[in-house]
C-alpha cells in the first residue's frame, strides 16, 4: 500500500475522533481505510473508462485482423474496449457490412479505424450513427461515387503490382518478393516472412467498388501518414486528408504498415480521437 494511502487513511481515522485503541487495532483501521481509498479510486478510473469509445480496427487487402496486434494491447492498457474485424475482402459492401455489425454490437460510440484498402471500408461503413470519428493509416478515403480505382488512375501504375498473382476465381496476392520489398520494407525480415504468408487475398474487383456516401464529409478525421510509403505514396495521401479536413500526424521513417513498423505512433493517432470523442461525449 502507497505511504500517501496510509497518510490519508491516518487523518481521516483522527478527523473520526474515535477512542483510543490498541495499536494493532489502528492499524487494521488505517489498512481497512487505505484500502477504501484504492477501491473508491478504482471505481472512478473504471466510470471514466465507460465513457470511453470503443475501437474497432479495419485491416486492409493483403493483411487480416492479426496485423493490429501491437496496437491493440496499447489500446487495452488505456482500458479501451477495441475490436479487430476479419474482412472477406470479396466486395467493398460485404466488407461494409462486417463492420457495421462490429460497431452495433459494441452498443457505444465507436472510433473507427481503417488501414490501406480499409480505409475505404470505413468510409463507406462510417456513417453509421455510432461512429464518432474516423481514423485512417496509409489508406485509400474515395469520396461520394468514387472507387479507389478512380482515384488512383491519374497515377502510374506503382511497381509494387508487378508482383500480382491472381488465381482462377480473381483473387490477387502478392508476390513473397515484392511483399517484402514493397509492402513490410522497414520490418525485420522474420516479421515480413510471417506477414507475407498471413495476407489475405483480394478480389480484384473490389477496386473498382464504389463509396455511396462518404462517412469523413461529417465526422472528424485523423490520419497516420508514413513518410515512405511505396504502395499508397506519400503526397497521394497528403491530398486525400487534405481534402477529408484530416488532423495529420506524420509517421517518419515509416513504410505502409506503420501500425507494425511504429505501433506507438499509430496508437497516439488513435488515441487523440478517442480523447476528442470523450469531450464530445462529456458536453453534450
Amino acid at each position: 500500500m502507497k505511504t500517501a494511502n496510509l497518510k490519508n487513511a491516518a487523518r481521516l481515522l483522527e478527523s473520526l475522533k474515535l477512542p483510543k485503541l490498541p495499536k494493532l487495532s489502528k492499524l487494521v483501521c488505517l489498512l481497512a481505510l487505505g484500502v477504501l481509498s484504492m477501491v473508491r479510486a478504482g471505481s472512478a478510473m473504471a466510470q471514466q473508462d465507460a465513457t470511453a469509445p470503443a475501437v474497432v480496427l479495419v485491416h486492409g487487402a493483403w493483411a487480416d485482423g492479426s496485423s493490429w496486434d501491437r496496437v491493440v494491447p496499447l489500446l487495452q492498457k488505456h482500458g479501451l474496449k477495441v475490436v479487430a474485424v476479419q474482412l472477406q475482402r470479396a466486395s467493398l459492401a460485404g466488407d461494409a457490412a462486417i463492420v457495421r455489425r462490429a460497431v452495433a454490437a459494441q452498443g457505444a460510440p465507436v472510433v473507427l479505424v481503417g488501414h490501406s484498402y480499409g480505409g475505404a471500408v470505413i468510409t463507406e461503413a462510417g456513417t453509421a450513427d455510432q461512429v464518432r470519428a474516423l481514423v485512417y493509416v496509409a489508406a485509400f478515403a474515395p469520396g461520394d461515387g468514387e472507387s479507389i480505382a478512380d482515384i488512383t488512375r491519374p497515377y502510374p501504375p506503382g511497381p509494387f503490382q508487378a508482383g500480382f498473382i491472381a488465381d482462377s476465381a480473381g483473387y490477387v496476392r502478392l508476390s513473397d518478393e515484392v511483399y517484402h520489398r514493397y509492402f513490410v520494407p522497414d520490418l525485420p525480415e522474420a516479421r515480413r516472412a510471417v506477414l507475407a504468408a498471413t495476407q489475405g487475398p483480394v478480389f480484384a474487383g473490389v477496386l473498382e467498388d464504389k463509396v455511396t456516401r462518404a462517412a469523413w464529409h461529417d465526422r472528424p478525421v485523423y490520419w497516420a501518414l508514413p513518410d515512405n510509403d511505396q504502395i499508397i505514396p506519400t503526397p497521394f495521401q497528403q491530398l486525400e486528408a487534405a481534402r477529408t479536413n484530416a488532423h495529420v500526424t506524420p509517421i517518419i521513417r515509416s513504410g505502409h504498415v506503420p501500425l507494425q513498423s511504429h505501433p506507438g505512433e499509430v496508437t497516439a493517432v488513435i488515441l487523440q480521437a478517442v480523447t476528442e470523442v470523450i469531450k464530445e461525449e462529456g458536453a453534450d
